[in-house]
């Protein structure tokens, strides 16, 4: 049975690639499926009848390209037509043939409309692995003692797709740490490309360019966006470089919420003053970055907007109602801090995404 698996499994592989032969294989194996159909349906026309073709269409829309569909489609109708003709008058009615003629177009409207070019299990799959890659960016590597970070995100609406994202990046030689939040204007999948796309341009960039370098990139990066496809694109970003050695960091922010600062001897979260421009706004924004150094028992923590805003409240309510929220989080300790945080957020239609970096006592 291991060869047959391995030949399903090489099968599939190669439809994933979305080739011309792997197109024609897969074609030829759904005409092969209509033939068997035809033939249980010439032999009993109630194991098979018209209807049962539909199977065939809805199965090319998901494997087939367009051209592929346009001859699947003939191969059906021509079945189909032939199962009704060879039942005679017993066969159904006309209104079965109209039916199945009506479905064959509808389903190659559908395959025509295939903006990608590829059928739309595998654009889903395309765009899914875009996004994985670029989420793998955000993912925090494991930090020297005594440090650890975090993350919590969640997406308007429950999709799958947000308008947040993170950036990391460490350099093991000069144990310098790199974190970058950004929260790219819309809400949920209609900021998704925007995010996808300055994710990748960030991502590429960080580590290479820190403070107002990496920024002023990124700003010149959303500013040459073609307006045809990147209506109103700005970003509010939050970047934070931490040498884990001594703790000493710099927090720049464009545009984004307030930083808190965990003070374990008043125990409450300080609001950090690192203030500036959103991205994508002006030519040259305005940053102004705040220094410091974190010390044992000491936390940093940054979040967006849809953590602290919502129709009810304004950002300044919602700064306060975190502040108490996170000194509550963090008393059993900062493990799962940030997901605490993330979940007594009152569901809204905005991302919401905390990030919170520690050093232990």
């Amino acid at each position: 049975m291991s060869w047959l698996r391995t030949t399903v499994d090489d099968t599939v592989a190669a439809w994933r690639s979305g080739t011309r032969h792997s197109q024609q294989v897969a074609l030829a194996m759904l005409v092969l499926g209509v033939l068997a159909s035809l033939a249980v349906s010439f032999a009993d026309y109630d194991l098979f009848p018209v209807a049962g073709f539909f199977v065939w269409l809805l199965l090319g829309l998901l494997l087939l390209r367009f051209r592929e569909m346009l001859g699947l489609a003939v191969v059906v109708t021509v079945a189909g037509t032939a199962a009704r003709i060879e039942q005679g008058s017993s066969g159904g009615s006309l209104s079965a043939n109209v039916l199945l003629v009506v479905g064959v177009l509808l389903v190659l409207y559908a395959a025509s409309r295939q903006r990608s070019g590829l059928p739309g299990p595998l654009s889903s799959a395309l765009l899914v692995d875009l996004r994985d890659r670029l989420s793998a960016l955000g993912r925090v590597p494991e930090l020297p003692d005594p440090w650890a970070c975090e993350t919590a995100m969640i997406a308007a609406h429950g999709v799958g797709y947000a308008g947040d994202f993170m950036v990391v990046d460490l350099d093991p030689e000069t144990r310098q740490l790199d974190l970058v939040l950004v929260d790219v204007v819309g809400k949920g999948v209609k900021a998704a490309p925007s995010a996808l796309l300055l994710a990748g341009a960030v991502g590429g960039m960080v580590g290479a360019l820190r403070g107002p370098a990496l920024f002023e990139a990124a700003n010149d990066f959303l500013l040459r966006q073609d307006e045809r496809y990147t209506e109103e694109t700005f970003a509010t970003a939050v970047h934070v470089s931490v040498d884990l050695t001594d703790g000493s960091y710099t927090i720049l922010s464009a545009g984004h919420p307030p930083a808190l600062r965990w003070e374990p001897a008043q125990q409450q979260w300080v609001v950090d003053n690192a203030r500036g421009t959103a991205l994508g706004v002006l030519a040259h924004p305005d940053l102004e970055a705040s220094t410091g150094v974190l010390g044992p028992g000491q936390a940093l923590m940054f979040y967006t907007d849809g953590v602290v805003e919502s129709r009810d409240n304004d950002i300044d309510d919602g700064i306060r109602w975190l502040q108490d929220t996170a000194a509550t989080a963090v008393g059993p300790g900062f493990t799962g801090a940030a997901r605490r945080v993330v979940r007594q957020v009152e569901r809204g239609d905005d991302d919401r995404a905390v990030l919170l970096l520690s050093r232990r006592a």
